[in-house]
């Protein structure tokens, strides 16, 4: 199956043209280290491109001040990784193994070189993806999170890590070496997240962690664009990548991860190009990669709660915890793309349970949870289907629950032969589930058929069983049909496919009336939309 970033470690080792050297010192500054000097501090924004000359840069720990990784960065490397084109924070403690000589040059100017010269963007981008493939895979970063198994609160922050492909430690509160025994009294014997070396996260949150690693923009600084893209799914990040490349100035608001409902997929393998498959997350990860590259702005995890409208025409949204003026983007045109949500069983303890036992996705991190035990899948459609066949591999067993009497009409047949051909899973038609099991954590569920019930003993239960959209945060200014979902097109008096009844608003993927829920779909909404809304602020720039 396809990954994020090429194999670091086969990587043949090219060295920047002489050409692009000397572009990165025309508007750089050569510096000089002595041995031991720290060059890239923990927690500080990358808007420093470091060209080494002469010399060699290592990683640090910073636990005890030793050399972390074998291999260092010497003559004709650079340092950084892809948090770079967002400005993110460095996640790495890096120094001067000996005296070094470097190029320092500002973030913004080589990110207009990129833009300038395709083949130094290749090569950059090529590396810096490599970079962190590895660090995620490594778990090399400065956020280490303790006892997600037993706090759903700190779980929901290694969901939004793992799901955003940003690197973390991840520790078992039972665990007796003395790394973890040194963390765990730091957190006080407790569930916590801990940033940098010292710093413990009070009541952790998604956002807290965003907001050191610089992930939650500081939109206050800047607040007016060309575009809005509210929703960052596979529909929301291709039209980020075409917004960027024809040069329109875009922000792309993401409340969780990139990826939205597709991210939740453990593997995609009916989409064009990927024979082998492709899960989400990487999918649409190689999509924000495009997107940044081009210039175009990230926000998570961020929710839009209110949209309003100028007298000139720009729009408002308001963000989630804050006030009008404060935290507030504004932008000539919003592109709708916020997909779907999973809708909730209306079960006793469902809420009480949600992140001890129950998950609305089937990802690495939650599929550790089904290690021993047997898992449960609730749905009938592709998603459930991937999920059970990916939780297979690591639940002694997998409960496919299915309401109907046949998957025929809801699932790919390549996926259902494969589920029903496959001695892991069993499915079971014509069947509910009507009470779960389990105080703190859930530890069985209640099946009930047409001949009774019947109790599974679990510790993991899935439940994707459709979904609704997600468009209250609209405010009434576009019209919706009668399930929610955007109009647009003709059943609203409108030529493009993609434009609602409102001018300067439109809408792409799963959240739009009568799309066809695929993931190949919403990325060919997301591409073609752009041209329509170029359009739309080039006429706009003719009648002001």
């Amino acid at each position: 199956m396809e990954q994020i970033g090429p194999d670091l470690e086969t990587m043949k080792r090219v060295p920047l043209a002489q050409a692009h050297v000397d572009a990165i010192a025309q508007i750089g500054t050569e510096c000089t280290y002595p041995a031991g000097h720290i060059v890239a501090e923990i927690g500080k924004v990358m808007d420093t491109f470091v060209y080494v000359i002469d010399g060699e840069l290592e990683v640090v720990n910073p636990y005890d001040g030793e050399r972390l990784l074998e291999s260092g960065l010497g003559p004709t490397q650079f340092l950084g990784e892809i948090g770079f084109l967002n400005r993110a924070t460095n996640y790495l403690k890096i120094r001067a193994a000996v005296d070094t000589k470097v190029i320092e040059a500002p973030r913004e100017g080589v990110l207009e070189l990129m833009n300038r010269i395709p083949e130094l963007s290749d090569h950059i981008i090529t590396v810096f993806a490599a970079r962190r493939a590895k660090q995620f895979e490594l778990s090399n970063g400065s956020v280490k999170v303790i006892g997600a198994d037993r706090d759903p609160q700190v779980q929901a922050v290694e969901r939004f890590l793992s799901r955003n492909r940003i690197p973390f430690q991840s520790y078992d509160m039972d665990a007796r070496d003395e790394e973890t025994n040194t963390l765990c009294d730091m957190a006080g014997h407790e569930p916590s997240v801990i940033l940098g070396t010292d710093t413990k996260l009070e009541d952790p949150t998604p956002r807290k962690v965003a907001q050191f690693l610089n992930l939650d923009l500081d939109i206050c600084a800047r607040r007016d664009f060309d575009v809005l893209i509210v929703g960052g799914g596979p529909a929301g990040v291709a039209a980020a990548v075409y917004a960027g490349s024809e040069g329109l100035d875009a922000i792309v608001v993401e409340d969780m991860a990139i990826g939205g409902q597709a991210g939740t997929s453990s593997r995609i393998e009916n989409y064009m190009g990927f024979p082998t498959g492709i899960s989400g997350t990487d999918l649409t990860y190689r999509g924000q990669i495009q997107a940044m590259k081009f210039g175009t702005t990230f926000a998570m995890p961020r929710r839009v709660e209110k949209l309003t409208r100028r007298d000139d025409g720009t729009y408002c949204a308001l963000l989630d915890g804050g006030q009008a003026g404060t935290d507030e983007i504004c932008a000539k045109a919003v592109l709708v793309s916020t997909g779907v949500q999973y809708r909730r069983l209306p079960l006793e303890k469902l809420r009480e349970l949600e992140g001890a036992g129950i998950f609305y996705s089937a990802t690495e991190m939650e599929a550790r949870f089904c290690s021993q035990t047997e898992a449960v899948v609730i749905g009938g459609g592709n998603s459930a289907g991937q999920a059970a066949m990916y939780l297979s591999r690591s639940a002694a067993h997998v409960h496919l629950v299915v309401r109907s009497d046949s998957l025929a009409a809801s699932m790919s047949s390549y996926l259902s032969r494969r589920l029903e051909a496959d001695p892991r899973v069993t499915i079971h038609y014509n069947t509910t589930v009507t009470q779960l099991h389990g105080e703190d954590w859930l530890n069985a569920v209640t099946f009930t058929k047409p001949d009774g019930e019947s109790r599974i003993d679990t510790r993991a239960l899935f439940i994707m069983i459709g979904a609704a959209p997600n468009t209250e945060w609209l405010s009434g200014l576009v019209e919706v049909d009668d399930k929610g979902f955007v109009l647009t097109g003709a059943s609203v008096g409108r030529e493009s496919p993609f434009e609602t009844g409102t001018d300067g608003i439109f809408a792409v993927g799963d959240v739009r009336s009568g799309s066809v829920k695929r993931v190949a779909s919403a990325v060919g909404e997301g591409s073609v939309v752009v041209s329509r809304i170029w359009t739309y602020l080039d006429e706009l720039a003719d009648h002001t």
